[in-house]
């Protein structure tokens, strides 16, 4: 047994290990690797150029598909009637009378079926009901303001004026009695107004 001291065979004392760990090591790569050198850098730069491209086109897609003309979706069946004197569309429930369906704001809201084979004024109950409930609503969300009661007419020209009548007779017992009719644009394209009546 030697009487040396357990850690007497390192020569070197232990210190604290900095940037220069491993520079004893022959290899080109490890070294490089090692002192931080070679790669891309940490902070990478956001193509400004593309990124403001990108942007744009978002915006004009955005703006082509955004209607603010206050452009409806009209059936292509229904023929509208043409007039010359006409008013911008206003915020109102849209009552769609087609051959045989009374719509109100695109849900089913009554048939022209029954108007036609009673051949009389008629109060249709389903469309009453629907304008009643507008009502109400429109009431509950703005408290205190005065109801306008305005509802537009969409209606296409070979309907029976009977059906019409019936209509109009039904928006005004549903608290409805200011009457638009949605028209054409006499000499124009198919832009829509509400015609007052």
């Amino acid at each position: 047994m030697s009487a040396e001291k357990p850690l007497s065979r390192f020569h070197q004392a232990i210190s604290v290990p900095g940037r220069r760990l491993m520079h004893h090591i022959p290899l080109a790569f490890v070294r490089k690797k090692v002192l931080g050198g070679g790669g891309r850098a940490v902070n990478q730069e956001i193509p400004l150029i593309p990124f403001i491209d990108f942007l744009l086109c978002i915006v004009l897609f955005l703006l082509a598909s955004f209607s603010a003309s206050g452009e409806l979706p009209i059936d292509k069946n229904v023929k509208l009637p043409k007039a010359e004197n006409v008013i911008d569309m206003t915020d109102a429930p849209i009552v769609a009378i087609t051959g045989t369906q009374i719509l109100v704001d695109g849900n089913a809201a009554g048939s022209t079926r029954a108007i036609v084979e009673a051949n009389r004024l008629q109060k249709i109950d389903d469309l009453f009901a629907r304008l009643k409930a507008k009502r109400e609503l429109w009431s509950q969300l703005n408290p205190g303001k005065p109801f306008p009661g305005v509802v537009v007419l969409q209606v296409d020209r070979k309907v029976p004026a009977l059906v019409v009548k019936s209509v109009f007779q039904t928006a005004a017992l549903g608290g409805f009695p200011n009457v638009s009719f949605m028209v054409g644009r006499l000499g124009g394209a198919s832009s829509s107004g509400g015609g007052k009546e």
